[in-house]
C-alpha cells in the first residue's frame, strides 16, 4: 500500500506560468510545470514521483510503440469564485481507466496512486487552472507498456503518468457532421468501450476525409449494417426527438461510457425529459427531421463538454439547424457549468476538492 507521504516530490525552481497567458488558450498547447510518473515492475507499482515536466527517454524497442498497449483518460479541474480547486468526477475516470486496463491486459492502477496522485499534482500546479468561464485544467492520466523487447505478448513493465494542460473551449463553434458510411470505429467484441490509444489512431483517417469536405467530424455507424449511430467523432451523441432524448446504448460494448454522457443524462432527467439509451437508426433520425420533430443534436465529452451540431449530412440528405433557437442542450451546459464552477450546490457529489 502506497501512502500519500510516500510520493517523491521535486519542484521546479521557477514556474513557466509567468510567460504564458491562460486567456483563450488552445487545447493541448501548454503543459504545467510538473508531472507524475510511476513504474510497474516485478508485479507491483513503485513509489510515484512528482517531478518537473520533461521528456521521456524511451528505447526504440519499447513495446507500446510496436503493439499499442496504451490507454488514457481525460479529466478536468476547475476553480470556484473563491479560488478553490476541484476535480470533476475523478472516481468515475479512475474506474473507467481500470476497465480499459483490464481490456488491454494491463495492470490496474491503485486508488492511492491515481486519485492521490491527481490531488497532489494539481495542488502543486493549481495556479495553472484558468479562472475564467469555459476554461479549465485538462488532466491526462495515461499508461503504456514499457518492456524493451519485441514480441507480441503483454508486457511485464508499464509506465503510468499524469500531465496537466490549461485549456479553453475545445469546439468554439457549432459543428458540421458527416455520417460515415465506409469506415467503422468499433465492433461488438472489440474494445470500443475502452479508452485505448488505438481507438483514436484508427479514427483519424475517416475524420481527415470528412474535414477535406468541410466537415468537423464524422458520426460513426455500426459495423454490420451502417444503420445505427454510435459515437460522434470522439464524443457521445444525443438526439432530441419530440420531448424524448435518445442516446445510443452501451450494451454492445462499442461506445465509451462517457462521464459527461452520464452527467448529461442525470441533468436531462432533472429537467423533466425522458432519456432513452437504445439503438437509434439514421432512418429514424431522418424521418424525425422530415416530420419537424428533430429538435436538437449535440455531442458530449470531457474535452468538448457540450458541442452543438448545426448540420448533419447522410448521403445526399442534408439536415440543418438554427442552433441560436435551441434551449435544451444550452441549459444542460449551463447547469453542468454551474456545478463545476461552484455556482450552485453540488447535490451529486461530483466535485472532488483538492
Amino acid at each position: 500500500m502506497i501512502a500519500a507521504a510516500d510520493f517523491n516530490i521535486t519542484k521546479v525552481k521557477q514556474s513557466k506560468l509567468a510567460g504564458i497567458s491562460l486567456d483563450n488558450v488552445t487545447f493541448g498547447k501548454y503543459f504545467s510545470d510538473h508531472m507524475l510518473e510511476v513504474d510497474y515492475e516485478n508485479g507491483e507499482w513503485k513509489i510515484p514521483s512528482i517531478k518537473p515536466y520533461q521528456p521521456l527517454s524511451l528505447a526504440p524497442s519499447l513495446a507500446a510503440l510496436h503493439y499499442g498497449q496504451a490507454i488514457f483518460e481525460g479529466i478536468k479541474a476547475y476553480k470556484d469564485a473563491a479560488g478553490q480547486a476541484f476535480i470533476f468526477r475523478p472516481y468515475d475516470n479512475f474506474r473507467r481507466f481500470n476497465i480499459s486496463a483490464e481490456r488491454m491486459e494491463m495492470p490496474t492502477i491503485p486508488e492511492e496512486i491515481f486519485i492521490e496522485g491527481l490531488r497532489q499534482l494539481i495542488n502543486i500546479d493549481k495556479d495553472w487552472i484558468p479562472a475564467k468561464a469555459n476554461h479549465s485544467l485538462y488532466i491526462r492520466p495515461f499508461m503504456f507498456s514499457s518492456d524493451e523487447a519485441i514480441g507480441v505478448r503483454p508486457s511485464d513493465k508499464y509506465k503510468f503518468l499524469i500531465i496537466l494542460s490549461p485549456t479553453g473551449p475545445y469546439y468554439a463553434a457549432p459543428m458540421r457532421i458527416h455520417v460515415e458510411e465506409k469506415y467503422v470505429r468499433a465492433v461488438p467484441g472489440g474494445y470500443g468501450y475502452a479508452k485505448a490509444a488505438g481507438n483514436y489512431g484508427g479514427a483519424l483517417h475517416a475524420s481527415a476525409e470528412a474535414q477535406k469536405e468541410g466537415y468537423d467530424q464524422v458520426l460513426w455507424m455500426d459495423a454490420f449494417e451502417h444503420k445505427y449511430v454510435q459515437e460522434c467523432g470522439t464524443m457521445n451523441a444525443f438526439f432530441i426527438i419530440g420531448n424524448t432524448v435518445i442516446t445510443p446504448g452501451l450494451e454492445d460494448g462499442t461506445i465509451l461510457e462517457g462521464v459527461t454522457r452520464d452527467s448529461t443524462i442525470v441533468i436531462l432527467k432533472e429537467m423533466g425529459y425522458v432519456v432513452e439509451e437504445r439503438k437509434l437508426s439514421i432512418e429514424e433520425i431522418m424521418d424525425a427531421y422530415k416530420a419537424g420533430i428533430l429538435k436538437e443534436i449535440f455531442g458530449t465529452g470531457t474535452a468538448a463538454t457540450i458541442s452543438l451540431i448545426k448540420e448533419l449530412k447522410y448521403k445526399d440528405f442534408l439536415m440543418t439547424f438554427d442552433v441560436s433557437k435551441w434551449s435544451i442542450a444550452p441549459e444542460v451546459k449551463q447547469r453542468m457549468d454551474a456545478i463545476k464552477y461552484g455556482e450552485v450546490a453540488d447535490n451529486h457529489q461530483w466535485m472532488f476538492k483538492i
